[in-house]
């Protein structure tokens, strides 16, 4: 049997990882177990901190130090940590790798930076993209509005908006949304980017802390089994189809007051307790896997892909 070949592009070298494969940063979903699978299967598994709970983030990057000797990093969710020493948390837990969204790039960038900290920020938009470049980021997560969670309430989708950003910026580029396997990796890879994030499919990975019926009710969905809420007044959110998402659907007032209670549906699995953010790749997935079995067959799928593409439509 032939031996997959290795990555090695910007994204690879800049992460110290073998896979160019990122784990998003759910809100208490992003922490040790999940995380620490990521890492030792190769990819980057990130602690999430947009649930605001950052002691528990502390002990979680602690725990992760028992779990794997593998690289790891933080996302700093700005719009939810309002914590001015965030930074100082960040570096004192001896991170390399930090993500940062929800908020300006201005903010963080050059006090990470001059810490010694790699640094994505999460863009949307062009104009995002550039503004990020400009602050000194060192790469990009592209991030398309087919993923799940909090997004633009103008959405692109990432056929339209990978290839734009790369078209305008030289930095390493990360595509989220719409990422859950070989295929849109290799895609991805296509239109621009070196490297990809997932996130509904971690959700329904087999480590994912998330209580199974949320896992059942991704492998359950079709593709137009999400909905996108808020876009009148932002953040936009998109969601699972349950019975409260479709009543918030066309909603004329902002809906983040009736988020719910997420605890119920994240560990107690009332699915109409809170809002199930899920990426339209839901409808793409139809096992549960654990993340050794889902990056390994990314990879090889990414490799196979590119080299049917080349032997398939090429003349010699």
């Amino acid at each position: 049997m032939t031996a997959m070949p290795k990555f090695r592009n910007r994204v690879t070298e800049m992460l110290g990882v073998q896979l160019p494969i990122v784990q998003a940063p759910m809100g208490w979903i992003a922490r040790a177990q999940l995380a620490s699978a990521v890492s030792n299967a190769g990819g980057m598994g990130i602690i999430e901190t947009s649930s605001g709970e950052l002691d528990a983030v502390k002990e979680e990057i602690r725990k992760m130090r028992d779990l794997t000797d593998k690289p790891f990093g933080v996302n700093i969710a700005q719009a939810f940590v309002r914590d001015p020493g965030i930074v100082d948390f960040v570096v004192e837990q001896g991170v390399r790798f930090v993500t940062t969204s929800a908020g300006s790039p201005t903010k963080y960038t050059a006090a990470l930076k001059s810490a010694g900290l790699t640094v994505f920020h999460v863009v949307p938009t062009l104009r995002g993209a550039i503004k990020a470049v400009d602050a000194g980021v060192d790469g990009l997560i592209v991030e398309g509005g087919e993923g799940g969670g909090f997004k633009n309430p103008r959405d692109v989708a990432s056929m339209v908006l990978l290839p734009l950003v790369r078209s305008k910026v030289d930095v390493p580029i990360i595509a989220a949304g719409g990422i859950v396997d070989g295929p849109t990796m290799a895609a991805a890879f296509a239109l621009g980017a070196e490297g990809v994030q997932m996130g509904t499919r971690m959700v329904s990975a087999a480590e994912s802390p998330v209580h199974g019926n949320w896992k059942q009710a991704i492998i359950d969905a079709a593709e137009t089994d999400t909905v996108f809420l808020n876009r009148k007044f932002g953040p936009g959110l998109r969601a699972l189809r349950t019975d409260r998402s479709e009543a918030l659907e066309y909603a004329d007032h902002n809906v983040m007051g009736e988020f719910g209670n997420a605890m119920k549906l994240y560990f107690g699995g009332d699915m109409n307790a809170s809002l199930a953010l899920s990426g339209q790749v839901a409808g793409r997935i139809d096992e549960i896997k654990p993340v050794a079995q889902i990056l390994e067959e990314t990879a090889s799928g990414f490799f196979q892909v590119i080299d049917n593409l080349a032997r398939n439509h090429s003349v010699s």
